[in-house]
């Protein structure tokens, strides 16, 4: 995929496109990739958003024993740094 970077936007432009992305809860990327494929006529709606529901088979997956064992090793971290 390529990369594109645009210079010498304007602070009006750039305060729509933060403005769309915080109304629509999008990244910057995701909000001028929406304005971009829409303006261009290549689409006509919202932008997937990103993961989705694409990590939700691991929601819960850990037993309480190893979510415990977990949470006591981050605290030992913590404690530690």
């Amino acid at each position: 995929m390529t990369q594109l970077t645009i210079r010498s936007h304007s602070l009006e432009i750039e305060a729509k496109l933060k403005a769309l992305a915080a109304e629509r809860g999008w990244s910057l990327n995701q909000a001028a990739n929406y304005l971009l494929h829409k303006g261009a006529n290549l689409l006509d709606e919202a932008p997937s958003p990103g993961i989705g529901s694409q990590l939700d088979e691991f929601i819960g997956s850990w037993s309480g024993e190893e979510a415990l064992a977990f949470d006591q090793r981050v605290a030992e971290l913590s404690r530690k740094g």
